[in-house]
């Protein structure tokens, strides 16, 4: 293991914002993890994945731990199910990849969304009517305090929308070092129900249900409507889809008769952020090196060498026009540092 100083992290965000970590080492296997650890015990760490669900706004004041473990196996299956092990720093999209091409079920949805194996339980991603809370088994987890180990089952990760234990009264005290996934081997039960899966499988002559078909669809879809990280820098959704109470949602479609929806728990309707956005004009707008993409009003992008600070200011512009307009609140999907 090496420790750099004053290290660049811009090719470790997929902003591809240029902010300094005061130090920088990237673990192999958990043995190394537990030294450093023990080494820097009581100094301020940041646990870095893909960098996919990341803003910076400044240099980081702390030891970056860049999770670099790989590997992915059988736990143990049976005529029905298969429990695969992913470990943190699987690239997500090639984990789900390594699945789909298994015709294991339960995970096509959430093809190509950026990001590591490890973060994706932080957040409890989601896509196209999945979360990854419907598939994962455990979590495995060492506590940065003291280098213990910990298994968080699908109750204990007290998954919500975009939303788990990893973020509220567990937030940076656990670095996740693999998960488990229960699929299905057969008797897959498909989502279709949410955007446009079946009419691009229709369009590109793929009327078939089936785990690779879906997968196939979400991916054009994705690479249709989202800029790639590769070359726009952006973290993909900026914000949440808010939930509102049915008499704003009623007040709004007045002057609004199109205005989307999707059913929502406790009796509140979900609206879509990006939809607000664009209602608001934000869409396609450009500030200097940064912006709001041109295709998906959700998306902040940075176009060239953009500041962190200019982001963010420009995130809580979007914020307060949408209040001023619709009176509701957005809240950031992204992880802000800084």
């Amino acid at each position: 293991m090496e420790i750099n100083n004053n290290f660049s992290l811009k090719n470790y965000n997929t902003f591809g914002i240029e902010a300094k970590a005061k130090q920088f080492v990237e673990i192999s296997s958990e043995e190394e993890l537990k030294t450093i650890l023990q080494q820097y015990e009581g100094e301020k760490k940041l646990i870095l994945g893909g960098g996919s669900n990341m803003l910076l706004t400044k240099d980081v004041d702390a030891l970056v731990i860049h999770v670099g473990l790989h590997g992915k196996k059988i736990i143990k299956e049976d005529d029905d199910f298969v429990w695969v092990e992913g470990k943190a720093g699987e690239n997500w999209h090639e984990f789900v990849m390594y699945c789909v091409e298994r015709n294991w079920g339960g995970v096509e949805n959430l093809s190509l969304i950026p990001g590591t194996v490890g973060a994706a339980p932080i957040q409890n991603i989601g896509a196209y009517g999945v979360e990854i809370k419907n598939i994962i088994n455990l979590v495995d987890a060492i506590e940065i305090a003291n280098g213990t180990t910990r298994a968080f089952t699908n109750a204990e990760c007290r998954f919500g929308y975009r939303d788990s234990i990893f973020k509220q009264e567990a937030k940076d005290k656990y670095l996740i070092s693999s998960i488990t996934l229960t699929l299905t081997r057969k008797d897959h039960r498909f989502n279709t129900s949410y955007g446009a899966i079946e009419e691009t499988m229709n369009q590109h002559g793929n009327r078939l249900l089936s785990v690779k078909n879906i997968s196939d669809a979400v991916i054009h879809i994705r690479r249709t409507k989202l800029p790639d990280p590769a070359r726009i820098g952006n973290a993909g959704s900026f914000f949440k889809n808010p939930s509102i109470g049915i008499e704003l949602y009623d007040f709004i479609k007045k002057s609004y008769p199109s205005f989307p929806s999707y059913p929502s728990a406790n009796g509140l309707v979900k609206v879509p952020a990006g939809w607000l956005i664009e209602q608001c004009g934000w869409k396609g707008k450009t500030f200097n090196n940064i912006g709001v993409h041109q295709h998906q009003a959700l998306v902040i992008v940075n176009y060239g060498d953009g500041n962190g600070e200019k982001i963010w200011q420009l995130a809580m512009d979007i914020c307060a026009s949408v209040k001023g307009k619709f009176n509701i609140t957005l809240q950031p999907e992204v992880n802000v540092v800084g």
